[in-house]
């Protein structure tokens, strides 16, 4: 069995000494002073420190003791299989981390003349060319910073467009499925769109009849993912964009499912007018945790002047950024995107070409699949939806029988994976499936770890039947074991930070 290092490691403001230095910070030479006078000069007095700032005090062998404790008391992906549905977890390669962090990308400046940044701009204009390639989109903004924020500027360009055909007053409502990304009606709602939802029908795609009732001259848009969030592709997409089109609504594509159709069919192909792109779940770059992040987006040609300012451009001769969008619905973050991450994104779709692309939704494929059919044999876990129908990316499974009579929930199966030195798949999406365990394999894991997961999944099958309380304890064997999950998540519990946990603590 599988066993975590688990460190009683502190808090790194609980360790060190009072004066103990893991550098020495060098006197300013003599002739600088001279030239530029004291350096605390040039700071007005009150701005200046009265006492110093509270930072841990330690040598460089305890911080690297430190760290090099917490990285093995944590999982990643790196380490070992993550099949965190709807995630796409996928395996980083090491080349394209070197190659963000030549200092031809991180010294230089966003307020740098264009001129002095030609290779950069020329980077980021193939890829943004390269990505309206894969969409089917016209142009592509680089600017948004993650998934959710590209929504939101799909959202805006909504508002925009219908706007501009003098529509906005009564294009009010936003149309999203059942079985949608929580961030969806999210997006939605922070735009000023009154949010509709439509159920899925018996093959968990959209119903068709429902989604004829609910649009009107209300409707902006309908905001959907396909392959959707069980994994199965909307075989009836090109009536769905027929029926929102028709109404006078636009449809918007959540990225997030990119991974599994690369090379195969274009969301702009499939009536798609907006698409945003998971880099982190599609283009090997890391998956964000609230940072780093990229989530460009395409559009239609109809829909470009919306792109928010500046997009990279280029005139035959010289790449620029062009600012001329009188449409526009402004700046979304500051400069043009975050460039580190797209950088890592470029060196990946130019390693691979369109053929490795294409590799890349094939073995995902066939990875979920392969998972799909071996734990259906297994016999505890359901499969809700389409059954006997191949899947995408992802599969979603049910535990809601083990639960009936064993009172083994999804939670408590995930929890007990953990003991076996595995990640947990996502447990309780989509909401439309009862005690939901979400498996993505992805590309990116060899046929002896998919084995492996199974096997684990096996077992924990036969313990839930035979011996529950094996499952119902878990985890046993990480470096924390069980929490309380609602304490830990209350504002009154949470410590975000240093200073928050000394406040809480202190008044008390």
């Amino acid at each position: 069995m599988f066993r975590q290092a688990r460190w009683n490691e502190r808090v790194i403001f609980e360790l060190g000494h009072p004066e103990r230095r893991g550098h020495t910070i060098p006197e300013v030479e003599e002739e600088i002073r001279q030239a530029v006078g004291d350096p605390n000069r040039q700071f007005p007095e009150e701005m200046r420190r009265k006492t110093p700032p509270k930072l841990p005090e330690l040598s460089e062998v305890e911080v690297v003791r430190h760290y090099v404790r917490l990285s093995q008391m944590n999982y990643g992906v790196d380490l070992g299989f993550y099949p965190l549905g709807s995630c796409t977890m996928k395996y980083n390669p090491k080349i394209n981390e070197k190659l963000a962090k030549l200092p031809q990308v991180t010294s230089i400046h966003p307020y740098q003349d264009g001129e002095t940044v030609q290779g950069i701009l020329e980077i980021l204009y193939k890829l943004s060319r390269w990505l309206a390639e894969i969409t089917g989109t016209h142009e592509v903004s680089l600017q948004p910073s993650a998934g959710a924020h590209g929504e939101f500027l799909g959202a805006l360009i909504m508002k925009a467009h219908h706007k501009f055909n003098s529509e906005d007053k009564k294009r009010t409502e936003l149309i999203v499925p059942d079985s949608a990304h929580g961030t969806n009606p999210a997006s939605g709602t922070m735009a000023g769109f009154n949010v509709v939802v439509v159920p899925s029908d018996g093959d968990g795609c959209v119903d068709l009849g429902a989604l004829e009732s609910v649009v009107s001259e209300r409707t902006a848009g309908l905001m959907l993912t396909n392959p959707n969030t069980l994994g199965i592709f909307e075989k009836n997409i090109e009536k769905i964009a027929e029926i929102v089109h028709d109404a006078g609504g636009l449809l918007y594509y959540d990225g997030a499912n990119l991974n599994p159709i690369l090379g195969k069919v274009r969301p702009g192909d499939m009536g798609f007018d907006i698409v945003h792109i998971n880099i982190h779940k599609t283009f090997g770059t890391p998956h964000g945790g609230g940072g780093p992040g990229a989530g460009p987006v395409g559009v239609s040609e109809e829909l470009a002047k919306f792109l928010p300012v500046p997009t990279v451009a280029f005139d035959g001769e010289r790449y620029y950024l062009e600012y001329d969008k009188p449409y526009s619905v402004g700046k979304i973050r500051g400069f043009y995107g975050n460039v580190a991450v797209l950088v890592k994104a470029f060196a990946y779709i130019l390693s691979l070409g369109a053929e490795g692309l294409e590799e890349i939704a094939e073995v995902s494929v066939l990875n979920a699949n392969y998972l799909m059919k071996k734990l259906e044999e297994i016999g505890a876990y359901g499969l809700p939806y389409a059954k006997g129908r191949p899947r995408k990316h992802e599969c979603v499974f049910s535990t809601k029988n083990l639960y009936k009579e064993k009172g083994t929930r999804a939670l408590h199966i995930s929890k007990r994976i953990l003991d076996h030195g595995l990640h947990s798949p996502t447990t309780y999406f989509p909401l439309i499936v009862d005690e939901a365990l979400m498996i993505e394999p992805t590309e990116s894991f060899e046929k002896e770890e998919l084995d492996r997961f199974v096997e684990v999944m096996r077992k924990i099958a036969r313990e839930a039947n035979e011996n529950p309380n094996e499952v119902l304890e878990a985890p046993k064997n990480t470096a924390v074991n069980r929490l309380d999950e609602v304490k830990a998540s209350h504002p009154k519990t949470m410590a975000l930070s240093w200073r928050m946990h000394l406040k809480k603590t202190t008044s008390q």
